[in-house]
């Protein structure tokens, strides 16, 4: 069986779309990423991020929710969040309630939930608390750890290609990571560190999925197979499409299929690669040659 199965002879003029889709799609999405995290004042950062603490339990029955919330709100531990943690016997709870050590982090949860449960009803299994401080230093090595990320892909493809190829790369990637964060922002969903690590990794897939339909413009280049360098970005794209596709289909499927059954410690990983995996596709091919077009200062406009 073929893996082509969009036809070879396909040629979808993309360069005369592309004024259509990155002009209104990208500027409209980034538009609303930018809105979601004014309206929530940037991030929503979890316990990783700005401190507190993380306290995993096991009921021996199974219990509800809004139960466990009614019992730890009779001793006030601040704005918490609240989730199972594989089955409805296991809650995890993250809150911002801050005091001196572990022991009384369980002190004031065994407070909480003895009078609503009973002291034999559950167990606390871990506890784990992040410093304001500790949480401070990790927001500031996430945002070195993206920009050194940019740079060094700024530099590699430069390397590997010329100045106005790594400029699209870092356009694109910076467009993919600036929307995921957004929609996961405006989805009321928190920034934790394994967000972070989708957001990297994000960066990663975006960039490999960029240099395979820059690599073939090169090889189309050296060979002089159409005149202009807009022809040029049409027929690589349309010989890599198929690639393109399949590549982003795979990934998805393992990615939904995490989502569906990783659990909640995965879970929040898997919507932000799948965001970042739909999104880097997209501007893989509408984002990132329209900049190598427009630094060449020939733009759009030759497809006229």
């Amino acid at each position: 069986m073929s893996m082509h199965w969009i036809k070879p002879d396909t040629k979808i003029p993309f360069v005369r779309i592309m004024k259509y889709t990155t002009g209104l799609v990208s500027i409209t999405a980034i538009l609303l990423a930018v809105l979601a995290l004014v309206r929530h004042g940037g991030l929503i950062y979890g316990i990783d991020f700005k401190g507190g603490s993380n306290v995993e339990l096991k009921f021996k029955q199974p219990v509800e929710i809004d139960a466990v919330r009614g019992g730890l709100d009779t001793v006030g531990l601040g704005k918490s969040e609240i989730k199972y943690f594989g089955d409805r016997q296991s809650v995890l709870l993250a809150t911002e309630m801050s005091t001196t050590d572990v022991k009384g982090v369980e002190a004031e949860v065994r407070k909480a939930l003895d009078g609503k449960f009973g002291a034999g009803a559950y167990e606390i299994q871990r506890v784990e608390m992040v410093g304001p401080k500790v949480g401070a230093d990790l927001r500031a090595q996430a945002f070195w750890a993206v920009m050194v990320s940019l740079v060094l892909i700024l530099g590699y493809i430069t390397w590997r290609f010329e100045f106005k190829f790594a400029l699209g790369a870092i356009v694109a990637t910076t467009h993919d990571v600036v929307i995921a964060l957004g929609l996961f922002t405006l989805l009321g969903k928190t920034f934790t560190l394994p967000v972070l690590a989708a957001i990297l990794t994000i960066a990663g897939y975006s960039t490999n999925d960029t240099i395979v339909v820059f690599d073939r413009i090169r090889e189309n280049l050296r060979r002089g197979a159409r005149q202009t360098l807009g022809d040029t970005i049409d027929l690589s794209i349309n010989e890599t499409l198929s690639r393109t596709v399949l590549t982003a289909l795979t990934v998805v499927i393992v990615l939904v299929a995490l989502y569906v059954y990783g659990g909640e410690i995965i879970r929040d990983f898997a919507w932000v690669m799948l965001l970042g995996v739909l999104i880097g596709t997209y501007s893989s091919i509408f984002v990132a040659s329209p900049i190598v077009l427009l630094w060449q200062g020939k733009g759009i406009r030759l497809r006229k």
